[in-house]
């Protein structure tokens, strides 16, 4: 059991009706996210893999300052990250499990690039993007952040390790609900290291794929294992002037997000060009619902407004993206909160 507060708890229901106080631990969030990238690089849920320490025997281990590291893992407790018992020791938490490096959809790369200064220094910036309707971050560095990344080789290696290791998951998830059935070869456009390709090619034999991104994010590409030889193949170039042809299956993952209205257009109009007869374009996007609850596509939105030019949304401004392009939806599908699949196919000439 952890330490995260349950809403019966008499002390979460007077935070909860004390507006004052909620509005100070929302103004402070920018803490939270500080000490859980300072508990991932220092590596604590792979030092309590084994059982729970004090934060004396973790700084130890882990070369940290021991009182400091205590109330920061004091502090991240309060969330459910670790938990402290009484006789002072930190124990993992299922929530500080995926911190750990060796177990199946580790999110610690993720995490740790997301203290950067480049999402930091960006986010800082969102006044500025707001008043002026412009991306933080190019206001900050003077160059989109995709350039940024193509110039700085370690920071943009470690950012597709972040983001592989986020969508690892994900592409599963994706691949299990989607009929390939039908096809023969599929282009993942965009697809980074391959993620979302191996996981399609490992459940359907009978197809071909190939990796289209950039050349410096295809070089760590994922696909060279024995179980897909021979069905593969990497190519480096730009989605916008063209893709590679003839495919029955374009994969789109979580790259409309990445790019304005136009732009997305100019993406989309050139996969149903490429597209076999009969193919599909598969947009595979988390899709912001109405209503005021909570949804990580609005937390996604607020990324984008501060590092890409791009921005999250609804399923109707998606659809509207696709018939822009000369596309028709035919069916969409909710994978999770992350993810639904728009399939969509080009407008017979």
């Amino acid at each position: 059991m952890t330490s995260a507060a349950r809403p019966d708890d008499p002390a979460t229901q007077a935070v909860s009706e004390d507006p004052a106080g909620r509005l100070l631990e929302l103004s402070f969030g920018y803490l939270y996210s500080a000490a859980l990238q300072t508990a991932a690089r220092l590596g604590i849920a792979d030092h309590l893999a084994n059982g729970p320490r004090t934060a004396e025997e973790l700084a130890q281990t882990a070369r940290a300052h021991g009182p400091h590291l205590r109330r920061l893992l004091r502090f991240l407790a309060t969330k459910g990250v670790f938990r402290q018992d009484a006789t002072g020791r930190f124990h993992l938490t299922p929530l500080a499990q995926p911190l750990r490096t060796d177990v199946e959809g580790s999110l610690r790369d993720y995490v740790m690039t997301r203290g950067e200064d480049i999402f930091w220094l960006s986010a800082a910036r969102l006044p500025d993007a707001v008043r002026t309707g412009g991306t933080a971050f190019e206001q900050l560095y003077g160059l989109p952040f995709y350039d940024h990344l193509a110039a700085d080789p370690e920071l943009g290696a470690a950012f597709h390790s972040g983001m592989a290791a986020f969508s690892r998951a994900l592409s599963n998830e994706v691949a299990d609900a989607y009929d390939f059935s039908a096809a023969r070869s599929v282009v993942d456009v965009g697809g980074g290291r391959g993620g979302l390709l191996r996981a399609v090619l490992l459940r359907n034999p009978h197809v071909t794929g190939t990796l289209f991104d950039l050349e410096s994010v295809v070089a760590g590409h994922v696909l060279d294992t024995p179980e897909l030889a021979g069905r593969w193949r990497v190519e480096a170039g730009d989605f916008f002037t063209s893709v590679p042809a003839g495919a029955d299956v374009y994969l789109l993952k979580h790259v409309l997000a990445s790019w304005p209205d136009e732009e997305c257009v100019r993406i989309l109009r050139t996969c149903g060009r490429a597209a076999a007869a009969g193919g599909r374009v598969l947009v595979v996007n988390g899709l912001i619902p109405e209503g005021n609850e909570p949804h990580p596509g609005k937390t996604h939105d607020m990324l984008m407004m501060t590092v890409l030019n791009g921005k999250g949304r609804m399923r109707g401004e998606y659809e509207e993206l696709l018939a822009r392009a000369g596309l028709t939806v035919c069916r969409v599908r909710t994978v999770s909160a992350h993810a639904s699949i728009i399939e969509a196919m080009a407008e017979e000439v």
